[in-house]
């Protein structure tokens, strides 16, 4: 195949425009805020979890102090009417027993008290984990919607970067004959599309090459479409490429 030199060189330009669309595409599909967002998500769904163990736990002991508050309310009425018929009671033996369980019941109701200052205690407790739990969930949340936002800008912004890049490349190759474009393209498919050979060495590959190559090089026409021996991507050359 053949190709003016300056044609070829344009081949440089428009494997540059390739490498950046391929980063752009990168950059839309995979941003770098990804990662971290899955890992928000997965983080999120944990801290979820955990609320809902934390949440029973103090719905648990809320039902418990309820239970506790309607014994304490329970025995005091019972106590409070005791104390009123032992007050009325004029009969000894009687007074006697209204006195025993009005003494009992007071007992009962201190041993009530105590128990529900401590439950009282584990419920202010529960409640303060639930409140550090949902403020852990609403940070994570807070941060992945932040990210997500910044993803999705930097997704627009290289989608149009992809479509000046795209309407570049169609303005340079409308000078690339054919046929040496589709020679490109098939090549960058499987690696180097196009390398400078620059100094004896392929800037596709970064590898030098031998003398026995470079003489050949040296001998094609000036318009022949030469390769890379190490990466068989298409050679340019220039009065850089020390032949």
């Amino acid at each position: 195949m053949n190709a003016s030199p300056e044609q070829q060189r344009i081949l440089l330009d428009v494997a540059d425009l390739d490498r950046r669309r391929q980063q752009a595409e990168r950059a839309r599909t995979n941003p770098a805020e990804g990662p971290r967002i899955n890992e928000l998500a997965a983080q999120r769904q944990e801290q979820l979890r955990e609320l809902t163990a934390l949440t029973g736990t103090r719905d648990d002991v809320r039902t418990e102090l309820s239970r506790l508050e309607s014994d304490v309310s329970v025995t005091t009425q019972r106590r409070t009417r005791d104390s009123e018929r032992l007050a009325t009671s004029t009969n000894p033996k009687d007074a006697q027993a209204l006195e025993r369980e009005v003494a009992s019941l007071g007992h009962r109701i201190s041993a009530l008290e105590d128990a529900q200052l401590e439950v009282m205690t584990r419920v202010e407790q529960a409640e303060a984990a639930v409140a550090a739990q949902q403020a852990l969930i609403d940070a994570t949340t807070s941060e992945g919607i932040a990210l997500t936002a910044k993803a999705k800008s930097a997704a627009a912004a290289a989608g149009e970067e992809i479509e000046n890049l795209t309407r570049d490349r169609a303005a340079i190759v409308a000078d690339v004959p054919a046929d040496l474009l589709a020679d490109y393209t098939r090549r960058a498919s499987r690696g180097v599309g196009v390398g400078l050979l620059r100094a004896k060495t392929c800037e596709g590959c970064r590898m030098v090459l031998s003398e026995t190559h470079l003489s050949e090089i040296r001998r094609a026409a000036q318009d022949a479409v030469v390769s890379c021996p190490e990466c068989g991507g298409i050679l340019v050359r220039t009065e850089e490429s020390g032949l």
